[in-house]
């Protein structure tokens, strides 16, 4: 239940970031074209930020959980070379939930602009597309493998 809490605040949340990223945007732009912000800008990039902290916080978390607990079983309906897949998919989306904070992190306060650089057009990037791949993969256990991960994720 821990675990599954916090997958659907941290997707909730990072969809928000991704979708709604434009407090950082106007912020940046701002701040390369006459060096300051005003205070509706530097407020909707801290919201950018906290929000990027609080997935930073919740992934952890959700790691530290893992690592106790243990990861759900994969179906057996699920052939091997597919899990693999979803093993790797899984750990390189850990992996961009930590880098993009921290990319993010090192732009915004600590004034590192290639990690901004990175933070918004590689990983951002990355990021979409593993999550494309993470709905299309829950998509194919439900209508073609049948399974119950769907279920597992969202009422237990």
């Amino acid at each position: 239940m821990p675990q599954r809490a916090l997958h659907w605040l941290t997707a909730a949340l990072v969809f928000f970031n991704l979708l709604f990223p434009d407090g950082m945007t106007e912020w940046n732009r701002s701040m390369k074209r006459t060096g300051s912000a005003t205070a509706d800008q530097l407020a909707g990039a801290n919201i950018h930020a906290y929000v990027g902290i609080a997935i930073l916080v919740l992934v952890v978390l959700r790691l530290a959980l893992r690592i106790k607990d243990g990861a759900p079983a994969s179906p057996s309906q699920e052939p091997a070379i597919f899990r693999m897949v979803a093993r790797f998919a899984h750990a390189a989306l850990y992996f961009l939930l930590v880098a993009i904070p921290a990319t993010g992190i090192a732009a915004f306060y600590l004034g590192y602009e290639d990690a901004g650089e990175v933070h918004a057009e590689i990983l951002k990037v990355l990021l979409w597309v593993l999550l494309a791949a993470h709905v299309l993969g829950v998509l194919v256990h439900q209508f073609y493998w049948k399974t119950n991960v769907f279920r597992r994720m969202t009422l237990g």
